[in-house]
């Protein structure tokens, strides 16, 4: 019973948001009482639990995202962004050309959003194709690919940042991690499938858009010579990484070495936290992106304000899907779950994908997926050796399966490469089901290493 009234929870919620185009944090708070009631939660506990969830998921991230939008919107307005990908296509070659959009997309992908990156990097492509004479979406695809694998498996980014923080995983390790599961996924689902997409829809790839198309968002442009240096810029975009790789190198050489905390130990913890990583990478990004190009103070922080601003319905959206989450914990759907698979022999890390995925065909939204399994499988997890940091990316790879019509992602993809219904299904749901199931092999081959 409890596993069926989450099911009608989450139909109701796709009715609300593709049916009545209901906003989708209302869904979910809505739909978050509901379940709530129809699970038989006390009545005077229902408010306490969904505000828990809310506050409990947004403590954690609410200042990395807000810091971490800050920092990809200094970078793209300083023309940092633009930098890096023109120098890298430069060096890679004519050639070359799609793994240097890759490239570009993977390095700018560690410190922006999934779509800030894509606004980004959409007209520098169309530029590059329309000059080179190469079909958009051959270069188009594959950066699109390194901007979610990012996304799905490297934090600072929303899911592995949520996940990790739910499951108590820690973050430096998921990074580290993220890393060796992300680079040969990238390879697979981006150039080679771009390949195999090419005879399977050529339809998709003699589309050419229009300037217009091609111009989507408010990427500002720049003659190369007034944007930051390639070096400074790298830096600043990777900063965020650098820090946190430092921070966990030493407090791995701390455990390996049986070196009891001290004040030096405790100052890189504080420092290698996610939290104190962006902001100390913000206002790197204020003086090398700024200050030292004399921009205005006040034209920074104008930036700062519209990115902030951007991600404001986000930062409700992923509470929202906390609270969801918590309603799930509290009304004991959790511990169903788990009488129902207590002496399984199936992988906890398995089991965590799978319900992802489930998840995410039913409702769409990736992170929601990750905060729901989160709640699900916690109970099954007691008392396990599993290792938390790949449970992480089980469960992140889970949750990005199969992009369809009820995924926000679907749709920015469609417009911005101008492709049909079938096309986009094609391509992009299909690549995104093959970053999942690769996110899963590389994880359960790296489970047999740590």
């Amino acid at each position: 019973m409890p596993l069926l009234i989450v099911a009608l929870g989450v139909v109701l919620l796709l009715i609300l948001i593709m049916k009545f185009n209901v906003n989708t944090f209302i869904s979910l708070v809505v739909v978050s009482f509901l379940v709530a009631l129809a699970l038989g939660m006390p009545i005077n506990e229902i408010v306490g639990s969904i505000e828990s969830g809310m506050g409990g998921t947004l403590g954690g991230i609410a200042l990395i995202f807000g810091l971490g939008a800050i920092l990809g919107k200094l970078i793209a307005d300083a023309g940092g962004a633009q930098r890096i990908a023109m120098t890298l296509i430069e060096r890679f070659g004519e050639k070359r050309i799609q793994w240097a959009v890759v490239t570009a997309g993977f390095v700018l992908g560690i410190a922006l959003f999934f779509e800030v990156g894509l606004v980004l990097l959409i007209p520098i492509i169309y530029q590059i194709s329309k000059q080179l004479r190469i079909q958009f979406l051959w270069l188009g695809l594959p950066m699109a690919t390194a901007l979610s694998v990012t996304h799905a498996f490297l934090p600072p980014h929303p899911g592995p940042t949520v996940i990790a923080q739910e499951f108590g995983a820690n973050v430096g390790m998921v990074l580290v991690y993220g890393f060796i599961i992300a680079i040969p996924t990238t390879i697979i689902a981006g150039p080679l499938f771009a390949k195999f997409a090419k005879k399977m829809v050529p339809s998709a790839f003699e589309k050419q858009p229009t300037g217009s198309m091609a111009s989507i968002g408010e990427a500002k442009q720049y003659k190369l010579e007034d944007t930051p240096g390639f070096g400074i810029s790298a830096f600043t975009a990777l900063f965020p990484v650098i820090l946190m790789g430092v921070a966990t190198i030493i407090t791995l050489l701390q455990d390996a070495l049986g070196i009891s905390s001290n004040l030096f130990f405790d100052i890189v913890g504080m420092i290698g936290a996610p939290t104190t990583v962006m902001l100390i990478s913000v206002l790197l990004a204020i003086y090398t992106m700024g200050i030292a190009r004399k921009i205005p103070m006040t034209d920074l922080m104008k930036s700062a304000e519209n990115a902030v601003a951007a991600i404001g319905m986000m930062l409700l959206i992923l509470g929202a899907g906390g609270a969801l989450k918590q309603v799930l914990i509290d009304g004991g759907v959790g511990d169903y779950v788990a009488q129902i698979f207590e002496g399984s022999t199936i992988s906890p890390l398995i089991l965590a994908w799978l319900i992802a995925a489930l998840i995410r065909l039913a409702q769409g939204s990736a992170t929601v997926a990750a905060l729901t399994t989160a709640g699900l499988v916690m109970p099954l997890i007691a008392g396990s050796d599993v290792n938390l940091e790949l449970l992480v990316l089980a469960t992140g790879a889970g949750s990005i399966i199969a992009s369809h019509v009820n995924d926000t992602g679907f749709w920015i993809v469609k417009e911005s490469f101008g492709l049909t219904m079938k096309e986009t299904f094609a391509t992009w749901t299909v690549l995104e089901t093959l970053i999942s199931i690769c996110g899963l092999v590389f994880v359960l081959a790296l489970s047999l290493f740590v």
